[in-house]
């Protein structure tokens, strides 16, 4: 799957695209056509992501009175983010995909929740995106004002956020958005550094997921791959027998 490229030929903010997230503590589906999220559903949520995305994409289909056929573009937010949520939105995804024969694509959950914190600011700045792990870890990612990634996503643990916090390069005023922002915050005021807390939702939404890849393809930009962004292996790992009994 080829994601944007197989669009059809149509200006991106006159696209029917519908987005997807259940990549950390909520699970979400929007429909946004023309630009305009029309119909929205969210519920935060740690479980059941399962349960709740599809009856979500079933009711905001009828409410903006659409099937996945008439759709232009699937997209879902691929991760960092947990295990299981993260293949609950993208199966859905693919699986509508398939379907409909409508292309599926994704987009970083970092550069989401750094797309909700560029809306929410009066002036453009630089941000910090903190998303916290099922683990211990922080996963950390530095946007500039106009959006564009400074450095890779990375996974960063407790002790080592001060030694991030000196060794990231931001110019003044930066934001932190995420649900991890207070312990990056803390970090960074331990060091004196020169950061506030952003207004903008520390989780992300999938009307956000819809609206940044209008503004990604409109730039021109690629959109990701349908699969999962892992920066840890994942807790669970198939047994070495394949778990068959042994004699």
């Amino acid at each position: 799957m080829q994601g944007w490229r197989n669009v059809r030929r149509k200006r991106p903010d006159q696209m029917k695209i519908l987005g997807l997230d259940s990549a950390t503590t909520a699970c979400s589906a929007a429909i946004s056509i023309d630009g305009n999220a029309i119909t929205h559903r969210h519920q935060a949520m740690t479980r059941g992501q399962s349960e709740a995305m599809i009856p979500m994409v079933e009711t905001v289909f009828a409410e903006a009175e659409l099937e996945a056929k008439d759709l232009d573009l699937i997209v879902v937010s691929v991760g960092p983010g947990a295990f299981t949520g993260l293949r609950i939105a993208i199966a859905t995804a693919l699986g509508l995909s398939l379907a409909s024969g409508v292309d599926a694509a994704g987009v970083s959950t970092m550069d989401v929740l750094a797309y909700g914190a560029r809306l929410a600011m009066a002036e453009p700045t630089d941000a910090i995106v903190a998303l916290g792990s099922r683990r211990d870890d922080v996963y950390l990612q530095v946007f500039s004002a106009t959006g564009q990634a400074v450095n890779p996503v990375e996974a960063v643990a407790p002790d080592g956020l001060p030694d991030w916090a000196t060794a990231v390069s931001i110019s003044a005023p930066t934001l932190v958005v995420g649900d991890a922002t207070e312990r990056v915050f803390e970090a960074f005021a331990a060091k004196n550094l020169p950061v506030t807390v952003s207004g903008a939702s520390g989780v992300p939404d999938a009307v956000l997921v819809a609206a940044l890849a209008v503004e990604k393809i409109s730039k021109g930009q690629s959109l990701l791959p349908t699969k999962p962004l892992y920066l840890r292996p994942p807790d669970a790992v198939v047994p070495k027998n394949g778990g068959r009994l042994r004699a």
